[in-house]
């Protein structure tokens, strides 16, 4: 997944204490394709959780305004978790680094309390630093 940030140290910062990614690479160089198709790049940092991996950017001439709206795009990335209790701890976690003051959010929107649907699917909504949506659910093994 590719992310454009206005602040790469921050969103680095954020993406490694939050996910426990580590840092896998960095570049400030570009091939002509990646000029073509990211007119501007100026860093970009690969991190990975697991076999996941995130690849952060910053481009020259990025716009402040915030993901969202009525506009195409993905609006929201769904991300499994194994328990009740493991959701509850992502929400906390996001909670406790906000709180900390360490972080430069794009909203102040705090997640959303933690629902559950009537097939007993948990769900909480929150979002990372850029503004970017994060879905974290636990879906119960009889409706999985």
């Amino acid at each position: 997944m590719g992310i454009q940030t206005r602040d790469l140290d921050n969103c680095l910062a954020w993406y490694k204490e939050f996910f426990g990614c580590t840092q896998a690479w960095s570049l400030d160089t570009f091939s002509d394709l990646t000029l073509s198709r990211l007119p501007g790049i100026t860093r970009l940092t690969e991190i990975a959780v697991g076999d996941v991996r995130f690849h952060l950017f910053e481009r020259d001439g990025h716009t402040p305004e915030l993901p969202g709206g009525n506009k195409t795009q993905f609006q929201h990335l769904c991300l499994s978790t194994g328990s009740p209790a493991e959701l509850g701890a992502w929400r906390e976690r996001w909670l406790r680094l906000y709180e900390s003051g360490r972080y430069a959010f794009a909203t102040d929107e705090p997640p959303t309390d933690i629902v559950v649907d009537a097939d007993g699917v948990h769900s909480c909504y929150l979002f990372d630093v850029n503004g970017l949506e994060f879905e974290f659910t636990y879906v119960p093994e009889a409706t999985a």
